[in-house]
């Protein structure tokens, strides 16, 4: 974990189906990155939201 990183779900669509991901990022260009490394750049991002921590 980076200093700095935060928490965001990640809204895709791969192969026709929606799917919810949790990454853990510094902001939400790192974020949709992760996501394109892991499935290619077939994916479709759908929107990306930073998680709200509850402490």
């Amino acid at each position: 974990m980076m200093c700095g990183s935060k928490c965001f779900l990640v809204e895709m669509e791969h192969n026709g189906t929606k799917q919810i991901k949790q990454v853990i990022a510094r902001n939400s260009v790192g974020a949709r990155k992760v996501i394109r490394g892991e499935y290619g750049a077939e994916v479709q991002i759908l929107s990306v939201k930073e998680e709200k921590r509850n402490s």
